[in-house]
């Protein structure tokens, strides 16, 4: 594995590894008082980040240390992009600096693939970390992580993602690897805030609904999106209260999911409106567990991007 830019190209067996190396990697960690493997040391990964993060770029910079490799944060509005620099001669500047990595988070659809195409013959990797309304495959991966811990697997199951599907790379994600590892994804929201081509996806095992009351009884996850306000020119929904009546995740809707059943949330999340404060706290909500499993998981997608092929054997 060359970059990590989208979970539609990454077939099963790949994604299947990076969830297994992700699982050895919390087990070597488990009980340990100093969480560090010199996997990575002399390694220098760099997060580039054009949007605000707090779990993705956390995560990432303690999956990095984690693995003993070198650090470094660089923030749009503390670098040469303020000055006016483009995306690509910032890139090329952090990999003649020594880069072996490129963590990329940007507003632009797109954005990780251009970099990844830069960089190739430079040998810096890329990480998409979000881009665009396109894709964060490794939110996917480690929310694919939290459902094999939760339900023992994936293969066969049936997992809601509930909410604002037209903005949500999240959702995009999700999708791809989810039916790649043979679940059965429904999306649940409103006409407005579905995309115009979703019945265009290359996906099998993918279907539409805009009843979640009618989907639940049958899921054995929801996962609940946030609502990107930040993304949206115009009314795609009366209000907040209406959209919670009608897709927010409550103590009633709660009780109706099958006792196994296990809710995700990628965060932030905007409680009372998506997801009322009694279910987002409660047992049966992974919420937490999903930012945990995002450190081994990150961990896990540098090491078979940074590690050699003799130490993946």
């Amino acid at each position: 594995m060359r970059h990590l830019l989208g979970a539609d190209r990454l077939d099963a067996d790949t994604a299947l590894a990076i969830l297994d190396t992700a699982d050895g990697l919390k087990r070597t960690l488990l009980g340990r008082e100093v969480k560090k493997l010199p996997t990575l040391r002399g390694r220098t990964v760099i997060t580039m980040f054009y949007e605000n993060s707090t779990r993705t770029r956390v995560s990432f910079e303690i999956a990095g240390k984690w693995m003993s490799a070198d650090v470094v944060n660089v923030s749009a509005g503390g670098s040469s992009v303020g000055k006016g620099e483009s995306l690509r001669d910032t890139a090329l500047t952090l990999a003649a600096a020594g880069a072996d990595c490129v963590i990329v988070r940007h507003p632009a659809s797109g954005a990780a693939h251009r970099l990844a195409g830069w960089l190739s013959d430079v040998g810096t990797c890329v990480v998409n970390a979000g881009d665009g309304t396109h894709e964060h495959p490794t939110q996917a991966l480690l929310d694919a992580a939290t459902l094999r811990d939760r339900l023992g697997g994936i293969d066969g199951r049936r997992i809601g993602i509930v909410g604002d599907v037209l903005h949500s790379r999240v959702a995009r994600s999700n999708v791809h690897l989810l039916t790649t590892l043979g679940a059965e994804v429904v999306v649940v929201a409103p006409p407005t805030l579905l995309p115009t081509a979703l019945a265009d996806w290359p996906v099998s095992g993918l279907t539409v609904s805009y009843d979640l009351d009618a989907e639940l009884p049958t899921l054995d996850a929801v996962m609940m999106l946030r609502v990107q306000a930040e993304r949206m020119h115009g009314g795609f929904f009366p209000s907040a209260r209406e959209y919670a009546v009608h897709y927010g995740l409550n103590a009633t809707r709660l009780a109706m999911l099958p006792e196994h059943a296990v809710v995700l949330h990628p965060g932030p999340m905007l409680r009372g409106m998506e997801i009322a404060h009694a279910v987002a706290d409660s047992p049966r909500a992974a919420i937490t567990e999903q930012v945990a499993n995002g450190v081994h998981v990150r961990m896990a997608v540098l090491y078979h991007l940074l590690a050699g092929e003799e130490d993946q054997a």
